[in-house]
């Protein structure tokens, strides 16, 4: 008998219609004589809902009574699909986060998973019971409160439960048939991929891909738990997520150097203009910057100018801390010595990504030969061993991508398909 952990996206389980249809297939699994673990997110959009309601309340939540509102939205979809499942005459338990062992830390909004203890899961699954979980949340034994763990919670949580439970596999379910070589609300022929490396979907998920959260990919890396993206809306096969030295029997990378290329729009751009070009004037930049709790992405130092001996430095950062660290800057400018800030919320990036780019000659130059067919500007380039990023405006990024996705032969025979809508 087979362990297998679900997870179900908001858009799986949008109304009960749909709490009834991924009923169904979970009885459907357990069946065929597998030990079911589903972890579950809020319904459709119940988060969004939720805080929609707390601004409306109030512009400044409390964080530890707003885990405690948005946490509830998880609780419903559980006890509505334990409900359903036992309509269908199997046994079903549901257990919130702190019920299911989801131990974190006292982080309010984005807590951290530092142990997972099912007992009380394992005790339901030696009685029979498929065991029903609320994504998303988690409980601290420091402050004793409820936590959430931020956006790719319920991903998370599942790929955490696997981990602790020796599943032998975790099926993350969504309204597309699984990964995709794109974008497929942006590359209309974008290929799903029977199988695609951790690696390749990190770099995938860093880079924009919504399909998997980077924190779900990350523990499931590190945990040795092999992922199954695949649509709740079919019976379809979907990706395979799997680490190659771990499965030397499927190394095998797909035919193409290039796994997919990702496309971000949630990024700003600050230039930092005439900096001293001296030692130790970037350090003073980025610790103020780091300080500031601000993730820093790109970064790109021009050559000084000799009549000046300045010289600009530009990064890329989420558009949410771009706020902050332009505060942050501003307020050390005269002890730094720069000459002014530029901020800029109207970039998109685009990532190119494949494991076979090790030792394939001429990527870069079909990229940037694709871009300029396109008649797109390149702001900014990035590398690592398996990515190309670039920043263009933000109204060019998709035909950047159609673009590039084209060139390198990716498109498919016929459009994606998506079912619902979010792509989670």
């Amino acid at each position: 008998m087979s362990l297998i952990v679900q997870k179900y996206g908001g858009s799986s389980v949008a109304d009960a219609e749909s709490i009834k249809r991924v009923a169904k297939r979970i009885v459907e699994t357990r069946k065929a004589g597998n030990d079911v673990v589903v972890a579950v997110s809020a319904m459709g959009d119940t988060t969004d809902e939720l805080l929609d309601l707390a601004n409306d309340v109030t512009p400044i939540q409390a964080p530890r009574e707003l885990d405690m509102l948005l946490s509830a939205g998880e609780r419903i979809s559980m006890a509505l699909l334990a409900m359903a499942i036992k309509a269908m005459g199997h046994e079903a338990r549901s257990f919130t986060g702190s019920q299911a062992g989801m131990i974190t830390d006292a982080t309010h909004g984005a807590a951290r998973i530092v142990d997972v203890t099912p007992v009380r899961l394992q005790e339901a699954l030696d009685d029979g019971a498929i065991v029903i979980v609320a994504g998303f949340q988690g409980f601290s034994r420091e402050s004793r409160d409820i936590t959430t763990l931020g956006r790719g919670g319920s991903d998370t949580t599942a790929v955490a439960l696997a981990a602790a439970l020796n599943a032998d596999v975790c099926e993350i379910y969504t309204d597309v048939d699984g990964v995709f070589t794109s974008d497929p609300r942006v590359v209309k022929r974008a290929r799903k991929l029977d199988r695609i490396t951790s690696e390749e979907m990190l770099e995938l998920a860093a880079s924009g891909a919504k399909v998997l959260h980077i924190r779900a990919v990350e523990y499931a890396r590190r945990h040795g738990v092999t992922l199954h993206v695949r649509s709740s809306f079919n019976n379809s096969e979907g990706t395979i997520v799997y680490d190659p030295s771990r499965s030397p029997e499927g190394a095998a990378v797909e035919d193409s150097v290039i796994a997919g290329v990702a496309v971000d729009l949630s990024e700003a751009k600050i230039t930092i203009v005439g900096v001293p070009d001296k030692p130790g004037a970037a350090a003073a930049i980025f610790k103020i910057v780091a300080n500031a709790n601000a993730n820093v992405d790109m970064i790109v130092q021009n050559v000084s100018a000799a009549a000046t001996g300045r010289t600009d430095i530009s990064f890329t950062l989420p558009k949410s801390d771009g706020e902050k660290a332009l505060s942050a800057l501003g307020s050390v400018q005269d002890q730094v010595g720069f000459e002014s800030l530029q901020y800029d919320d109207q970039i998109g990036k685009l990532s190119l990504v494949g494991a076979a780019m090790r030792s394939a000659s001429g990527v870069s130059a079909k990229l940037f030969e694709a871009l300029y067919q396109a008649g797109i500007n390149i702001e900014m380039i990035s590398t690592s061993e398996i990515r190309i990023s670039v920043v263009t405006r933000a109204d060019s990024v998709h035909d950047a991508a159609r673009a590039v996705h084209a060139a390198f032969e990716l498109d498919g025979d016929t459009e994606a398909v998506v079912y619902a809508g979010t792509g989670r």
